[in-house]
C-alpha cells in the first residue's frame, strides 16, 4: 500500500472499520513479527507482542489523531509492548529453560548477517532492522522509536560499523564477529 491508501484505511478504521484496520494489519503482520523477535528472541513472547498489539491497537483506533501515521502509531504500541514482556520476563527469571533451536537456512551468509546483527545491542539492533530489514525511513524509524533522526543516523552508522568488523573474514576465512567483544 502507498502512503494515501494506508492514509485512506487508517480514517476508515479510526471511524470503526475492522476490515479496514485488519488489512492495515495483514500488510504488516510479517514486519511486525520481525520487529517484535528482533526485541524479544522467542516466538512465544513475539505472538504475545503482537496479539496484544492488535488488540490494544484496535481498542485504541479510534483516538489515533494523525491516520497518515497510523504505521508509527502501530510501531510504537508493538515496541512498548515488547518493553512491557522483557521487564516482566526480567522480574520472573525461569531457570532451566533452554534457548530456541536456530532453523537452517540456505544462504549461509544471511545467517552469519542476522547472527551478527543479533548480537548488536539493543538500540543499535533495532534501528538497524527496522531501516534496513524493514525498509522503514531514517525519519519514520525517529518517530516510532521516539527519537532525532540523527540519533537514528548516528545509531545506524555505530551498528554499520560494528557489523563491518565483525563480518570482515578473518585470516581463517570465516566470519570475526564470535570473537568480538560485546
Amino acid at each position: 500500500m502507498n502512503g494515501a491508501e494506508i492514509e485512506q484505511q487508517a480514517v476508515l478504521a479510526k471511524n470503526g472499520d475492522a476490515e479496514a484496520f485488519l488489512s492495515l494489519i495483514e500488510g504488516w503482520k510479517g514486519s511486525m513479527y520481525r520487529t517484535a523477535h528482533t526485541i524479544l528472541r522467542s516466538d512465544t513472547d513475539c505472538a504475545d507482542a503482537l496479539q496484544e498489539t492488535i488488540l490494544k491497537a484496535y481498542r485504541s483506533v479510534g483516538t489515533l489523531k494523525q491516520p497518515a501515521f497510523f504505521k508509527t502509531w502501530l510501531y510504537r504500541i508493538l515496541i512498548n509492548e515488547c518493553n512491557d514482556i522483557l521487564r516482566k520476563k526480567a522480574r520472573v527469571s525461569l531457570p532451566g529453560v533452554l534457548p530456541e533451536s536456530v532453523q537452517e537456512e540456505k544462504d549461509y551468509r544471511m545467517v552469519e548477517l542476522k547472527e551478527a546483527v543479533a548480537q548488536l545491542k539493543e538500540p543499535l539492533r533495532l534501528v538497524v532492522v527496522l531501516v534496513y530489514m524493514e525498509d522503514m525511513k531514517i525519519a519514520e524509524a525517529a518517530r516510532v522509536l521516539g527519537v532525532s533522526e540523527g540519533t537514528v543516523k548516528m545509531r545506524l552508522k555505530r551498528g554499520r560499523t560494528q557489523l563491518q568488523q565483525w563480518l570482515k573474514p578473518s585470516g581463517e576465512g570465516g566470519a570475526c564477529y564470535e570473537r568480538a567483544k560485546y
